[in-house]
């Protein structure tokens, strides 16, 4: 999992995020200027992005697909 979401109604389209993320993940989509994810699959979950955000419109979610560990081999 990565960027969970980015609620658009939020999202100035400022490129802050697209400015903070290292792996350049978001990028601002050209005809509605805003905030899209575009690389999901290279999202390390700094959350670099949701730190940065000025108006709070991304959430990044704890990833999801470790396996949790078993009790007395349950």
């Amino acid at each position: 999992m990565s960027i969970e979401r980015i609620d658009e109604s939020l999202c100035s389209g400022c490129g802050t995020c697209s400015d903070s993320c290292p792996m350049d993940v978001i990028r601002i989509d050209g005809e509605r200027g805003k905030a899209t994810i575009a690389y999901p699959e290279e999202c390390t979950l700094c959350a670099l992005c949701e730190i940065e955000c000025p108006v709070g419109a991304i959430y990044v979610s704890p990833k999801r697909d470790v396996p949790m560990p078993t009790c007395f081999g349950v």
